[in-house]
């Protein structure tokens, strides 16, 4: 499907939003301040003005390592063409108040969302939103180690001031070929083979 990247986006959001919903501390400010889970950029979010998390997606690479998967037989006479394996790089920013500042939430917010993707590295099953759900999709979620020069580009490109922020590493993320399924001719007859294995043992 080509709305997987925005699947991903909204499993990712609903999910972070829902932990820090229920986080005894944070819980509070995220309900009756108004804090949000949002897919705009820092800066973005400064201009609406909105406070929160941004959980910008601001990277997406191709998947070198799966590109040789071969295509899956869905039926006697059809094969699925590869789709196109992807990594999403998403960066994660606590925002809050953009006059004042307040250094210490934001530190929570961020320790909030480092433990719940260390606490839950796979989301799957009730934790899909979108497209995604009632699939069998299985969403990895990794802390990225980025040097300053790497961060240091990202904030670049944002124009803005760096605030402080973490990097995560979303994968397996399929975009499906808009073709159609291959046609091939059915397995007519299965042939086992036997071996013996001989032990080397002198």
């Amino acid at each position: 499907m080509y709305s997987a990247l925005h699947a991903t986006s909204q499993t990712l959001t609903k999910f972070l939003e829902a932990r820090l919903q229920a986080d005894a501390v944070l819980g509070p400010s995220f309900i009756s301040l108004g804090f949000v889970v949002s897919l705009a950029t820092p800066e973005e979010m400064a201009e609406i003005p909105a406070q929160g998390v941004s959980v910008w997606l601001y990277r997406v690479i191709r998947d070198e390592q799966r590109l040789n998967d071969p295509p899956v037989r869905i039926s006697p006479t059809e094969l699925r063409p590869t789709p196109l394996p992807l990594r999403l790089h998403y960066l994660i920013t606590p925002i809050t108040n953009q006059i004042t500042g307040d250094p210490g939430t934001e530190q929570l917010i961020l320790g909030k969302v480092l433990q719940t993707f260390y606490s839950h590295p796979i989301l799957r099953g009730t934790d899909l939103r979108g497209d995604f759900e009632n699939t069998e999709t299985e969403l990895k979620v990794r802390l990225e180690a980025m040097s300053l020069e790497e961060i240091t580009r990202v904030w670049e490109a944002l124009e803005g001031s760096y605030q402080l922020s973490v990097s995560y590493e979303v994968s397996v993320v399929d975009i499906d070929p808009d073709l159609e399924p291959e046609r091939i001719a059915p397995v007519q007859i299965a042939m086992p083979e036997y071996g013996l294995i001989v032990s080397q043992e002198p």
